[in-house]
């Protein structure tokens, strides 16, 4: 009895957690197949479409054509935007995990005055909504003229990850075994060396976490590009198929094709990543 109630209670939980999966998975492979259709295609819908054969005559493209991604790509100026994305991706996220990592270290290993208020106030800020700081950003990154400038985009934007990047590190720099320190310091090592040296290579699997929770952050943040830049030469992909969508109403599988190109370099990194991912929240969550 109980091992048929074991695998019931299994049965049930696979059926649900597979259902999960295709309603997850079902929008991204209609998206890309979308892509490769001409509109005609996109927009016919066959008789027979509650068959097997008429949903796959319908989800299907007749043939994988790539003439929407070199439109986009070259037509819609999406080469540019995704360009300035890749940029903006890469030194703000250079950028969290540079100070960030170095901010844990001294928040787990330094003893200073106002050490716990300080890092208490970077958790208190995780529970502000981030655009609720985007007009005192503003308002800050016009006093020192850094609107509509790379630099103002990404000083923001390293900002807005460091609160959890460094509670991240914090927590796992915890957990680091002090001998490691004791014997670095014995070698003659500074703590400047400790951290470089000893501590943050120890740290990849927090350091997985950090990237790739900002760099999906930083890649499709929109708002804020919108209110700082006004050339849209500067915009990343995001903001930049907001300007691409609306120049091309109507052609959907063109749109697609933009997604599919600012969805698929993100989704990459992730499944590179992902161990990573899965042992510095478990390493993480053993605090204490």
């Amino acid at each position: 009895m109980d091992k048929a109630k074991k695998a019931f209670l299994l049965t049930l939980m696979h059926t649900f957690l597979i259902s999960v999966a295709v309603s997850c998975i079902f929008p991204l492979v209609w998206m890309i197949m979308s892509s490769f259709k001409t509109y005609q295609e996109f927009i016919q819908i066959p008789a027979d479409i509650n068959t097997w054969r008429g949903f796959l005559h319908w989800f299907l493209p007749h043939k994988f054509n790539l003439a929407n991604y070199i439109s986009a790509w070259r037509d819609g100026n999406l080469g540019m935007y995704f360009l300035n994305s890749v940029i903006y991706t890469f030194l703000a996220v250079s950028g969290i995990v540079f100070v960030s990592s170095l901010a844990g270290f001294a928040f787990s290993r330094l003893e200073f005055w106002g050490r716990d208020f300080i890092f208490h106030l970077f958790l208190a800020a995780m529970m502000i909504p981030i655009p609720a700081g985007f007009v005192p950003l503003f308002v800050l990154l016009t006093r020192i003229h850094l609107v509509n400038t790379r630099l103002g985009y990404i000083l923001a934007m390293i900002n807005v990850g460091l609160s959890l990047s460094i509670y991240l590190f914090k927590t796992f720099f915890d957990n680091l075994p002090r001998d490691l320190e004791d014997a670095a310091r014995i070698d003659g090592c500074s703590k400047l060396r400790i951290w470089w040296n000893v501590a943050f290579p120890l740290a990849a699997p927090a350091t997985g976490v950090v990237i790739i929770f900002n760099a999906l952050n930083v890649w499709n943040e929109f708002i804020l590009a919108v209110i700082i830049f006004a050339d849209k030469s500067k915009l990343p992909l995001q903001a930049g198929l907001m300007e691409f969508a609306g120049e091309h109403i109507g052609n959907e599988p063109l749109i697609m094709a933009g997604l599919t190109i600012a969805a698929l370099p993100i989704i990459v990194v992730y499944l590179l990543m992902q161990k990573h991912i899965i042992k510095g929240i478990t390493a993480g969550a053993m605090v204490g």
